[in-house]
Parts: structure tokens; C-alpha cells; sequence
């Protein structure tokens, strides 16, 4: 007996084999496992507090160092050479395997993970192939800094033949196919190594600004028996530091603040992650300041607040009145439509200052010009930066500091809003649906805090009251917009919050990217809410057709844009994984459909409900294609 549990402890035998051991024994099953509970509550004490060396397969060490780490789910698609990594996982508790059909909704479920839990997700994918087949995903999560490990088996085309099949191309390496989308990138052919890299591998994905790392694992090294390496818990290699920016930065920012006539905040997700969101809000209101939308992926301030201007644009009313002082917090940039298109002029408020607040030197003043970095935690130099303004203040200055201010924000934002108000209510009734009024539909029927993960650049969501409080829906976007995002980090999501209600608000041209996805939501039981605004149209890219006023604008041909003959049916392609749902063609028929779906995600089950709705915007009547047909040039019927 006692060699067999020193044998279970040093992982040299695993939990089937020694529930077998312990039956020849003489033991019931049930009287093992009360027997193994305590052994496996000792152990994981032991190596929570100091760590432990510990002996088996490359792989083992593996999953037992992400365990430690603190990885609740492996986020994978599995292939055949990396069977030393997931022989681990048999009969091994403590890590849940989520499967995905694609590489790409795999990184994506990842990536939603993250983002909404702030932990780093752990990723394997399959060797070359499946390497670069995850690429788009992977741009998405490295444009906004997402924290993803992401691990992926390795044929060595440096041991013997340089040209075997699902290996690196001659000359090459594994770790080039992502380069330019991770942080770093290892490649690990000694299994003693595994541990380490892996440690270090979930250390630089989480370390401020953060990222997606690859870790490319030698078949070989995986497989390989008898491998001792020490196991280190999370906190002893992921230290999370609250830098502080010098208080001569602090003290100059505030000093330009109190001398301001229009100051602007423009923010960004570095709020999100780092908690900030309230200290923000207060921050705002204590000094009149209101707030614009930079480069982006969450909404860090209330939407509805009287002091939120929406994404920032130079074109916008308020810049255009002038605005003396940007405080750029913890964005990359401005962001907001005259960024997209890359301009070859300036972004910024024409003759304003720059303030930067945030830890992403490497995007301080990367495009636009930079007075003065408050380089540290977002939530920590808020906090110094209102006490440096409370000295600078007066009692009496403070108490009026910024109300003219206010009250010109808050009559520019009540008078948007009451148009926007209006402009959707003339939208209700038409048919097809108008996408103003599944926006306010959607909006009103759903959870108050709700998560909504959007995959939809072209959706209506002037109704939804988004934010970070408790009766406000969380939105969920990306900066990258890579197609095929949306329903894996809608799942990604749910399982990091699976007490909050997740909808996926989806485009019908993105849904066809990772539909795969909902396999895995009826595998696993993740219970989401997708709705598709279907418009039969990839609308986002014949806007961009149109503005160019070319000979698609005049003929009314856009290229490859409808998506119509043959229709897509949704609620088929979701039943054929197992997803129910319902097609909506009639505005009066939104709501009980919604409510119909919510009610089933409820009872735990993913639902689909598919809304037709009409175009808008330039070409919008437009259903022309290249017609041409295969079988009519055929020469002989086969």
C-alpha cells in the first residue's frame, strides 16, 4: 500500500491504474476514491504553497504545470503528434478539455475566455497545419493584447529528414508561421523543459501589456518517460506589479488639467483590465470631464452617462468646438473611424496637448504626438492624479471646477441622444425588419447585465445601455475585426461567466467563419443565445465599395457582396450540431422569439435565433452577382 501511493504521488501511476491496483486489493471503487480524496487535497496544498519536483511523461509535466498555473480549461482541437500531451489529461482531474472542430474557434473560445474572466487562457492546437490555420483569431487576440497561452505539438525537421510531412518547411522554424502575432514565440525538444517554458510562457502573456505566446512542444519531448522537473504554482511566477507613475509626471498632468478651458478623455481597454472603470466614472465626475471612445475591444464607461461623447471623432461636434487637452488613457491610440482608414493626417484635437496614461510605452505617441506619459497602472495614476488635483484645488474651485463644462456636455450628449431616439422609432415596422429596431428589441428583452458578445460591424446598438455596473450589458467586441470571432468568444465567454447571461450578436456572413462552434456549445452544454441579423450581404465591405464612388457605385454591381441564391438557413446549419432555433421575419414576432430563446438557455441549452433584416447605406437595394454556372458549360454529363 504504501508504495503504491508513493507511486500515485510522484505521478508514476495514474488514477485508473491505481483504482485498479487498489480493486485486486480488495477495495470497492467507492471506498478508493474516499481513500485518494485526502492524498489529492494534500497534494495540491503542498504544491499550492511551495511547489514540488515531480517524475513522468514530457507531457505529464505539462499538464501539471498548467494546472498550477492555474488553467481551468485547455482550450483544443487535437492531432496525432501530440498524443504525449494528451495521454496526460486520461483520468486526470483538474482541467477541463474544451474541443472545438477548428483551430480558429478554438483560439477564438480562448480569447472570449479571457477576456471576460482577465485569466490567461491555455490553448493547444495541432502542428503546422493547425498552426497557421489559427491565424486570424490569433491577429485578433495580439491586436488587443489578450493573454492567451497557446501550445501546439512540433515534427523536428532538424532531428532527420528537413521535408516530412506537417513539419516546418525546409530551413524553416514552427515558431515563424506566428511571429508577428505573439509576443514570443519557443520551440522545446527537451522534456525536463517543458515545465519552465510553459511557466514562462504564461508569465509573458500575462505581464502588462499583454499578448498571445506560442509554445511549440517536440513530439519526442512529450512523449518521453521518467522526466522529474519542478512544478511551480501561479504565484510564485505571475506577479502582478501596480506601477505607479513619478509623481512629477502626476503633479505636471494635473497642473494642465486645472489650467484647461476643454479638456477630453479618450479611453481605452487598459480601464477594462485593469479594474478602473469606477475610478474613472468618479474621476470624470468630479471634474466635469467628458469622455470619448478610443481604439477599443470594451465599453469602460457608461454609454448613457451624460458625459460619454461615443467614439472619439475629429469630425464630431465637440472636437470641432475645440479641445485644448487630451487625456489618452490606457488606449493605443484615438481611434474612432478617422483611424481605421489609416489617414495620412493628424488624428489628434487640431492644437490640443497629449497626455498619455497607461503601460504600453510601445503605444505612447506611436502615431500621434505625446506632451507628457503618466506611464503606470490606469487605476493606480487615477487615483494619484485625483489627489494631485485635490491639492491644486481649492474647496470652494472644486466644488465649481468643471460645471460650465458639464453643462455644455451634458446639453451636446441630451440632444444627440433624443435624435438618435427619434431616428429608431421611425424605423419600427418596416419590413424586412429594419436593424434600429431589432437593436431596441434585443435591448429591452435581454438580461440588464447582459454579456453581448458582437461580431457584427454593421449591427444597431444605439439601444443598448452598455457598461460596466450591475444593471448594465457588458459589450464584448475586438479591434482586430478578423471574421470568425464572434460565436467562439460568445462560448469563450459563458464559460467565464456562466452565472450571466451571453448573447452573440452575429452578422450572417461572419456566422459562416465558425459556425463549427456550436458543436461545441451542445457538447459541453454553454448555454448562448446567438442571434444572426441576416441581411444576405457582407454590408461592411459594400460600404467601403460604395464611398469609392468607382464603377460598382454606378452600375449598382458590387463584387462578391450578396449573399442570397442560395438563401443560407441558419436554423438548419445550428440544428445540424444540435442547436435549436427559429427564423424571425416580422417585427411583431421579435420579442416572443428572443424570450423563446432566453427560455431555453435557461433550461441550459444554446439557442439560434436567425432575424431577417433589411441593408442600409449605399448599393443597399443591390442583389446582383457573377452569375455562372458549371454544369450548364459541361461537355459531357459527369
Amino acid at each position: 500500500m504504501q508504495e503504491l501511493i508513493r507511486r500515485y504521488l510522484d505521478h508514476g501511476l495514474g488514477r485508473r491504474a491505481f483504482f485498479q491496483r487498489m480493486a485486486g486489493m480488495g477495495f470497492t471503487l467507492a471506498a478508493a476514491k474516499a481513500f485518494l480524496a485526502p492524498l489529492e487535497a494534500s497534494e495540491r496544498a503542498e504544491l499550492s504553497s511551495a511547489g514540488s519536483t515531480i517524475e513522468g511523461t514530457g507531457g505529464e509535466l505539462v499538464v501539471a504545470q498548467a494546472k498550477a498555473a492555474g488553467a481551468e480549461y485547455l482550450f483544443s482541437n487535437p492531432g496525432s503528434f501530440e498524443v504525449g500531451f494528451y495521454d496526460a489529461f486520461t483520468d486526470t482531474p483538474g482541467m477541463q478539455i474544451i474541443m472545438g472542430l477548428h483551430e480558429g474557434v478554438v483560439v477564438s473560445m480562448a480569447d472570449g475566455y479571457h477576456r471576460v474572466s482577465r485569466k490567461p487562457a491555455f490553448v493547444n492546437v495541432h502542428v503546422v497545419a493547425g498552426t497557421a490555420q489559427m491565424a486570424g483569431q490569433l491577429y485578433n487576440a495580439s491586436r488587443d493584447g489578450s493573454a492567451l497561452v497557446i501550445t501546439a505539438g512540433l515534427l523536428d525537421n532538424e532531428l532527420w529528414s528537413d521535408d516530412a510531412v506537417l513539419a516546418p518547411r525546409p530551413g524553416f522554424t514552427q515558431k515563424e508561421i506566428v511571429r508577428q502575432f505573439t509576443k514570443i514565440s519557443w520551440e522545446v525538444r527537451n522534456g525536463e523543459s517543458l515545465p519552465l517554458i510553459l511557466r514562462r510562457a504564461f508569465k509573458v502573456a500575462s505581464t502588462e501589456p499583454g499578448g498571445p505566446v506560442y509554445m511549440a512542444m517536440a513530439d519526442y519531448a512529450l512523449e518521453s518517460r521518467g522526466v522529474k522537473a519542478q512544478i511551480l504554482p501561479a504565484d510564485r511566477f505571475l506577479l502582478r506589479a501596480h506601477v505607479r507613475p513619478s509623481a512629477a509626471a502626476v503633479d505636471d498632468a494635473a497642473r494642465m488639467l486645472v489650467e484647461s478651458k476643454r479638456p477630453l478623455l479618450v479611453v481605452g481597454d487598459e480601464v477594462w483590465k485593469g479594474g478602473a472603470q469606477a475610478g474613472l466614472l468618479q474621476f470624470s465626475e468630479k471634474f466635469g470631464l467628458p469622455v470619448a471612445l478610443g481604439t477599443a475591444a470594451f465599453r469602460s464607461f457608461p454609454v448613457r452617462h451624460p458625459l460619454y461623447l461615443g467614439a472619439y471623432d475629429l469630425d464630431s461636434e465637440y472636437v470641432k468646438r475645440g479641445v485644448d487637452l487630451a487625456l489618452v488613457v490606457g488606449a493605443p491610440d484615438f481611434g474612432g473611424r478617422t483611424f481605421v482608414t489609416s489617414p495620412i493626417r493628424s488624428i489628434e484635437p487640431p492644437g490640443s496637448r497629449i497626455v498619455r496614461i497607461g503601460i504600453d510605452t510601445a503605444a505612447m505617441g506611436r502615431t500621434s504626438p505625446t506632451d507628457l506619459a503618466l506611464v503606470g497602472d490606469v487605476k493606480e495614476t487615477l487615483a494619484d492624479l485625483n489627489a494631485a488635483l485635490d491639492s491644486l484645488l481649492t474647496n470652494d474651485r472644486l466644488a465649481s471646477f468643471g460645471s460650465a463644462r458639464m453643462e455644455e456636455v451634458h446639453a451636446f450628449t441630451s440632444a444627440a441622444r433624443a435624435k438618435t431616439e427619434a431616428e429608431i422609432r421611425q424605423n419600427f415596422g418596416r419590413h424586412p425588419i429594419h436593424p434600429d429596431e431589432l437593436g431596441a428589441v434585443l435591448a429591452r428583452t435581454i438580461d440588464p447585465n447582459a454579456i453581448v458578445v458582437s461580431e457584427n460591424l454593421t449591427g444597431k446598438y444605439d439601444s443598448f445601455p452598455f457598461g460596466f455596473r450591475d444593471n448594465e450589458p457588458m459589450w464584448l467586441g475586438n479591434t482586430g475585426a478578423s471574421l470568425g470571432w464572434g460565436i467562439g468568444a460568445a462560448t469563450g465567454a459563458k464559460l467565464a461567466a456562466p452565472d450571466r447571461q451571453v448573447i452573440c450578436s452575429i452578422g450572417d456572413g461572419s456566422v459562416m467563419y465558425s459556425a463549427s462552434g456550436f458543436w461545441t456549445q451542445v457538447r459541453y452544454g454553454i448555454p448562448v443565445l446567438t442571434v444572426v441579423w441576416n441581411n444576405y450581404n457582407y454590408q461592411t465591405v459594400r460600404h467601403a465599395y460604395d464611398s469609392y464612388k468607382g464603377k460598382m457605385h454606378k452600375t449598382g454591381h458590387y463584387a462578391g457582396m450578396y449573399l442570397g441564391d442560395p438563401d443560407i438557413d441558419f436554423v438548419k446549419l445550428a440544428e445540424s450540431q444540435g442547436v435549436k432555433g427559429e427564423r424571425v421575419t416580422a417585427g411583431a414576432d421579435l420579442e416572443t422569439a428572443l424570450k423563446r430563446g432566453i427560455a431555453a438557455t435557461r433550461d441550459g441549452k444554446p439557442y439560434l435565433v436567425e432575424v431577417v433584416i433589411s441593408r442600409y447605406g449605399g448599393g443597399a437595394e443591390s442583389t446582383w452577382y457573377e452569375k455562372f454556372n458549371l454544369a450548364e458549360k459541361r461537355k459531357q454529363r459527369v
